[in-house]
């Protein structure tokens, strides 16, 4: 089993990958051990009942059964017809049938960062898979394992509608079409129009005024993932933590899902500007204002904070700061602005998890390998089919230099599927 350089390079395909391949080379896939791929790939089942349960949460608040509050802060900064849309009764059974976490590979175990239900890199993912499964490697989800993967999606073939927005992943899902072979195309979204085929959403819900047949698109109904723009916000996973919502989560999610599904989301909070009781303080910061928190020393400052969903930043690496990775100014000018902008366009914070530190093979730009000190962050696919059944397809590892203190693809981190290691 042997890769060089130049075969990789060789094998790209004509119209390219994402960033036209980039990023850095590897002779061999990222190893993990047989316990924790066990619990990355068990973790599909959880994340599919979680995103039910919110939605289920989400409604008996429009309704004002449960926590009245939590539908305006999800509503914040959409557009009427998209509330009324992911309100209406005949969406309740619809949810995202692609759902890839963002698991940073820690000292003590995977920590999630976020849950993307539009992800990017199922091609690249997908070629990356063959590639290295053609060489001799047992891949986890197999050397075609996504590729079959995102054809459950729609079994009688597709329409793939890619909007500039996220223009960057259109040759790796031109790729991923050819290769599913007759009844699959890839449409540009701001001029494509609904037929009677599926559709495949590939693209943001606030870039919604770019596509000119977003109405007709959610007439048809025949698309996926759904419009359930609350599902796509990042603050579900601070959500899972509040304190006021645990008996419900408790009912809404059997004991098992619950307890996997914190062991792995780090501990977080909704920017809530209004004032706390002056006997109140924020869980685990133990401090009465976020004031307080904009004031904290570097060491203090092991946060993360995040912009939610509904916004042009709140896709990528955009809208995260790393507080230790920020001058005291930088931090407490960033909270002011959360907290200011709360009302159209909600923050979250969460603890920081440090990934830790690996050695893997890398490829210079000569051919020859060297060892790369990196820090890893591995993306599951999951992908539910029509009998509701939610499986595991394949994953993507990026891997960065240890310096780095946000995981995502960049020119000098480097892009391998993953299997079990000896």
């Amino acid at each position: 089993m042997s890769l060089t350089l130049d075969a990789l390079k060789k094998k790209l395909p004509a119209g390219g990958l994402f960033g036209g391949g980039s990023w850095k080379w590897s002779p061999e896939p990222l190893r993990i051990s047989k316990n924790e791929a066990r619990k990355m790939i068990s973790l599909g089942q959880p994340l599919a009942m979680f995103q039910r349960a919110s939605d289920t949460l989400y409604r008996s608040s429009v309704a004002g059964r449960e926590a009245p509050w939590l539908a305006d802060w999800l509503d914040r900064g959409k557009p009427n017809w998209l509330r009324e849309t992911q309100r209406d009764p005949e969406t309740v059974n619809q949810f995202p049938r692609v759902i890839r976490p963002d698991l940073i590979l820690t000292e003590s175990g995977f920590a999630m960062s976020e849950l993307d239900s539009v992800p990017g890199g199922i091609g690249v993912t997908a070629w990356l898979s063959r590639i290295y499964g053609e060489a001799g490697f047992e891949i986890l989800g197999a050397a075609e394992g996504m590729i079959e993967g995102f054809r459950s999606l729609m079994p009688e073939g597709g329409d793939i509608w890619v909007s500039d927005e996220a223009g960057d992943y259109r040759p790796e899902m031109e790729w991923l079409a050819g290769e599913l072979g007759t009844g699959f195309q890839v449409l540009r979204a701001e001029n494509a129009q609904p037929d009677d085929c599926d559709i495949y959403r590939f693209f943001e819900l606030f870039d919604w005024k770019s596509i000119p047949a977003i109405r007709e698109l959610v007439a048809g109904g025949k698309v996926t993932p759904p419009f359930k723009a609350h599902l796509e916000d990042k603050l579900w996973l601070a959500l899972l933590w509040m304190p006021s919502l645990q008996p419900l989560w408790r009912q809404l999610l059997r004991g098992p899902h619950l307890e996997r599904l914190r062991a792995v989301t780090p501990f977080g909070w909704l920017m809530n500007p209004e004032p706390l009781p002056a006997h109140g303080a924020i869980p685990r910061l133990d401090v009465h204002d976020w004031r307080e928190v904009a004031a904290f020393s570097q060491k203090q400052r092991q946060l993360v904070l995040k912009i939610g969903g509904f916004h042009e930043t709140a896709w990528g690496s955009r809208g995260v700061f790393v507080g230790h990775d920020m001058s005291s100014a930088e931090w407490a000018e960033k909270i002011g602005e959360a907290l200011a902008s709360s009302s159209e366009h909600p923050w979250m914070m969460q603890e920081f998890r440090e990934g830790r530190r690996i050695q893997h093979p890398v490829f210079r730009d000569d051919g020859s390998v060297e060892m790369m000190d990196a820090r890893v962050r591995v993306c599951p696919y999951f992908f539910t089919a029509g009998n509701d059944v939610t499986s595991f397809a394949g994953c993507l590892a990026t891997l960065v230099p240890a310096d780095k203190k946000k995981i995502h693809g960049m020119s000098d981190g480097v892009l391998v599927p993953v299997m079990i290691g000896n």
